[in-house]
């Protein structure tokens, strides 16, 4: 359906009249030089325009006070000293005879992307606004922000359209405190955010944003803090705090819209966040939310002070909301002790609402808490990241790996008599001799099955055109799963993939060889006890249903599989179906989409010739669409919840990523 792209060049007609340090940031270059990298890269183009309006009162007041807005409303009249006298009363924030107008744009702008979504006009989109708005409260302007457009958009979307759960994202560094007084009482919404913190030594500086402010009343358990307590956080702390904090309590609460306050001061470079995570981890956090709310996300522009990295961050949101694959992550050397801390907290305050979290570490006994830490006057605390340290102007990083779409997105193996899923192409390999020769010795010594050779010898050559990436992905059914399984991993290595990450969903017997070598990564779920867990490289997750139980398997494969998988970084992600798996093809879907962040896309999957049924709905969810809901999600079932508890406890001693506590507290993790 296509990604919505808001901009208007209108909103850059303000700026800071006045000498003020704290406000000097806030330029009107933060939005030109975002929509100029969107034009110069060729994404603006291949975006749906959606014109701005402006917000009406009604819309405001959704939110904000009438007191609040008649006081605004006043500001484009006032003099220069009024203009500051009226800036005082607020704090880290300025007024300009034209700031009202755009910030009643950028909040039109923000329901003008939520309707585009939500009436099927477009899948998804951005909105390029200004002012920000997270910041902003009932009735005071705060840190940048005059109206807080996404808690608008979220009154707006429940009201018009009669949604019940709304989710929102809050990536930008500083804590969006006027979200969170918005909806603490409200279950309907979901908020998470993490934010540089240090103690509340860091803006703003409240005690309302530790981990334990979790929402009160009904909406206890719908306020998620993440507090950052040192600078210099990487991609491996964001995505673990997605996998194991987010993702998992997002998909029990299954919204019905995502609201993404997109700040990039989360990002190298950035004056104000002072963090260390590259503009291609935004991709990887923009795909992870995708398969949520039927696809239904919005980005909204909230903060962003380095010109660079803001664009550029910019740029590798907006190409994930269009379906390229994105960038294979960089990096990915396990979150740091102070992140484990902060994931400990949360987890531990949130596990009394939600049924994911029911296994998580209680509270730590040690003093290790993010708790408000006082500092003698004068003294500085120290970062201990490791190495030099630099300021975040001295940051330097690579340019984001350009981002190339296959000429072919899906192609099909298929018997005869499938019919080939729209938007797929139908692939079958060229028989040179000497390849026939050599798989029909490898795998058909005694058979004379042409029908299977010559759907070994299309797996081959469909391989060899993913790592050229003239395919991004493929489908196949075929005979039998297992052959088939070899044959690709076997025909990868010579076709230059690194490494293969297999995911075999389903009981059957899955042969092991190769997979002590680093080489491949196979995680196996199924209902049946494995002998021996046998070793770093070959995964069994056993659940009591198999993957009959959705609660269960989602909490694998948000907990386990997705974690292994960004530590391990494949070059290719073969996914096996084996006969009978019990999974229903909502949970498939999911998986699959879930697994296309990894690889660049490049996913082969393999399914018996008896899951026809099956074929349609995997094309989709490898051609991009978003899967099915899954509905709110009951609670696992106890034996899985403690099996896959052990199990990570297991394997964290080798993968990083699986840590969810810090060291003193039985973890892992090492300082950046």
């Amino acid at each position: 359906m296509g990604t919505a792209l808001i901009y208007d060049e209108e909103m850059t007609k303000y700026k800071l009249l006045w000498v003020d340090p704290v406000c000097n940031i806030e330029v009107p270059e933060r939005l030109t030089v975002s929509h100029d990298a969107l034009v110069k890269t060729g994404l603006a183009d291949r975006c749906v325009a959606v014109p701005v309006r402006e917000a009406t009162d009604a819309d405001i007041l959704l939110v904000h006070s009438e007191e609040y807005l008649e006081a605004v409303k006043t500001t484009p009249y006032m003099t220069l000293e009024e203009l500051k006298d009226f800036t005082l009363q607020y704090g880290d924030v300025y007024f300009h005879p034209n700031i009202y107008h755009c910030a009643k744009l950028a909040a039109g702008a923000t329901l003008q992307l939520v309707d585009s979504v939500m009436t099927g006009k477009v899948r998804n989109g951005m909105a390029l606004v200004r002012p920000p708005g997270h910041h902003s409260m009932r009735s005071a302007a705060c840190g940048f922000c005059v109206f807080n457009n996404v808690a608008i958009a979220a009154r707006y979307a429940k009201q018009k359209y009669g949604l019940k759960r709304v989710l929102i994202v809050d990536w930008d560094v500083h804590h969006g405190q006027g979200v969170q007084y918005c909806f603490e009482d409200d279950p309907s919404v979901l908020y998470f955010s993490w934010h540089r913190y240090e103690h509340q030594k860091f803006w703003p500086q409240l005690r309302d944003s530790d981990y334990d402010s979790v929402g009160k009343e009904k909406g206890a358990g719908f306020n998620i803090n993440v507090p950052w307590n040192k600078v210099g956080m990487k991609n491996c702390d964001y995505l673990s705090v997605f996998c194991h904090v987010l993702l998992p309590i997002a998909y029990e609460f299954s919204p019905e819209l995502v609201l993404v306050c997109a700040g990039f001061d989360a990002a190298i470079g950035d004056p104000e966040g002072e963090m260390r995570a590259t503009p291609d981890v935004f991709a990887h956090l923009t795909h992870l939310l995708m398969n949520l709310a039927g696809g239904k996300v919005c980005a909204v522009l909230e903060g962003g002070y380095n010109l660079t990295s803001l664009h550029q961050s910019v740029c590798q949101t907006v190409q994930t909301l269009l379906g390229d694959p994105a960038p294979r992550p960089a990096n990915l050397d396990g979150p740091c002790t102070s992140a484990l801390e902060s994931l400990h907290c949360v987890r531990a305050a949130h596990r009394q609402y939600w049924s994911c979290l029911k296994h998580a570490a209680e509270l730590p006994t040690s003093n290790i808490s993010t708790k408000c830490i006082k500092v003698t006057e004068g003294e500085e605390e120290k970062q201990e990241t490791g190495e030099e340290e630099k300021s975040a102007e001295e940051e330097t990083w690579p340019e984001p790996p350009k981002r190339f779409p296959p000429p072919v997105s899906t192609a099909v193996v298929l018997p005869e008599g499938v019919a080939c899923p729209d938007g797929c192409k139908r692939f079958s390999s060229s028989e040179d001799p000497a390849i026939v020769d050599k798989l029909r010795e490898k795998f058909l010594p005694e058979s004379d099955d042409s029908d299977a050779l010559t759907t070994l010898c299309s797996l081959t050559g469909l391989v060899e055109e993913m790592e050229k990436n003239e395919i991004r992905n493929g489908l196949a059914l075929v005979r039998d799963v297992s052959m088939a399984m070899m044959c690709v991993v076997q025909h990868a290595a010579t076709a230059h993939h690194d490494r293969v990450l297999i995911v075999c969903v389903g009981d059957a017997v899955v042969p092991s060889q190769g997979t002590d070598d680093g080489k491949t990564l196979l995680v196996q779920f199924s209902n049946k006890e494995s002998e021996e867990q046998k070793g770093k490289f070959h995964i069994h997750v056993c659940l009591k249903k198999g993957c009959s139980d959705v609660s269960g398997f989602t909490q694998a494969v948000l907990g386990l599989l997705l974690p292994l998988g960004y530590e391990y970084d494949p070059s290719l992600v073969l996914l096996v179906r084996t006969p009978g798996s019990g999974l229903s093809d909502g949970a498939w879907q999911q998986l699959t989409g879930l697994l296309q962040g990894l690889a660049q896309g490049h996913t082969l999957v393999l399914m018996p010739e008896g899951e026809k049924a099956c074929v349609g709905p995997t094309a989709s969810s490898l051609l991009g669409v978003a899967a099915p809901p899954l509905g709110k999600l009951h609670a696992p079932l106890p034996e899985d919840v403690a099996a896959l508890e052990r199990l990570r406890l297991g394997l964290q001693a080798d993968w990083k990523l699986l840590h969810t506590t810090a060291p003193e507290t039985g973890g892992g993790g090492e300082e950046h």
